[in-house]
């Protein structure tokens, strides 16, 4: 078995699933992406606000594959870049930090560790880059919408806790930290090859 984890791009934008690839919550502020649900051009919209990323900050995103098959990514890029951060009450990201927006990985590739996997690509990429921290809006209680990390997940993976709230919390995790997790990530990889499988495609974070 192997695995690949490699920057999300437009060519292997198509692997992402599908409500994933027409979802704007994030690259959109509220009112722009309504509208773009409702006149059926978030696809085209997702595409692009990736190719403006790319074109003028660089890799915004890793897809993680096992024996060729996508097994989950993650997207994450300054707020400058994501119009819907300013909406949120513990606001804004911190000025040496990136956003962590979205991370999702398919059933059977859960609770094996790639998701811890997939934050420290995140975070290599992002100090050869100058940051210091990776950052997220985590979300607190019984509904939790999709597109919002729950923030228990993001402290399952090495998240700390900024700036309190009682539903919408934002929490860091300072790149560096990751260097450390060497062990727990080959050992994760080896428990992910030795026995993933895939089932039928349902969204779950981390």
């Amino acid at each position: 078995m192997g695995r690949r984890i490699v920057p999300l791009t437009l060519d292997n934008l198509a692997d992402l699933p599908t409500t994933c690839r027409s979802c704007v919550f994030w690259e959109l502020d509220p009112v722009s992406g309504r509208a773009a649900v409702e006149s059926g051009k978030a696809e085209s919209e997702k595409e692009g606000w990736i190719s403006d990323v790319l074109l003028e900050w660089g890799s915004c995103g890793r897809v993680a594959y096992v024996d060729g098959v996508p097994a989950g990514f993650v997207l994450y890029a300054p707020p400058a870049y994501v119009p819907r951060s300013q909406s949120f009450p513990t606001s804004p990201i911190s000025p040496d930090a990136v956003q962590l927006m979205v991370s999702r990985l398919l059933p059977g590739y859960q609770r094996q560790g790639l998701g811890r996997v997939l934050v420290q690509s995140v975070a290599k990429d992002l100090i050869g880059r100058g940051f210091r921290a990776i950052e997220a809006f985590g979300a607190v209680g019984r509904e939790i919408p999709s597109c919002v990390l729950p923030a228990d997940h993001l402290l399952a993976v090495g998240f700390k806790t900024v700036r309190p709230h009682q539903r919408y919390p934002r929490l860091r995790l300072e790149a560096r930290t990751t260097l450390s997790w060497r062990g727990d990530v080959e050992g994760a990889l080896e428990r992910l090859l030795g026995g993933s499988r895939r089932k039928e495609p349902a969204l779950r974070p981390f």
